[in-house]
């Protein structure tokens, strides 16, 4: 099966590794934080602030790889704070508002400053 690596300017870029990849039908998105590509900031302070970027970036990725958030068919969310876990079912609904992707929330590990969601998923394109 071929495998392409996704790249687009409209989403946070790192060199360690690919924003995505797409394996046949399936894209893979790798955990995306909520900066604003415009100002290589994190959207806002706020967990509410941060998940709305951080889907609009893997909006962006998806796009680049030929689908949409709707295509999404698992979701992974990384939290630093667990009591942000509710903030999350109100961005969702504004980005999944008919289907809803199965998704799981785990502790964020990583110790950025400032860094307070990521959000990684798996989309599949027909």
């Amino acid at each position: 099966m071929a495998r392409r690596v996704i790249s687009t300017p409209e989403a946070p870029e790192y060199p360690t590794y690919s924003q995505a990849v797409r394996a046949g039908n399936t894209i893979y998105v790798a955990g995306t934080p909520g900066v604003d590509v415009a100002t290589g900031e994190f959207a806002g302070p706020t967990a509410r602030e941060q998940a709305r970027q951080s889907l609009l970036n893997c909006a962006a990725i998806l796009r680049a790889a030929g689908a949409e958030l709707s295509d999404a068919v698992m979701v992974h969310t990384l939290l630093l704070r667990p009591e942000d876990a509710d903030i999350l079912v109100e961005v969702f609904d504004e980005f999944f508002p008919e289907v809803r992707p199965p998704r799981f929330v785990s502790r964020l590990g990583v110790d950025r400053p400032g860094l307070l969601v990521s959000i990684a998923m798996i989309a599949v394109v027909d």
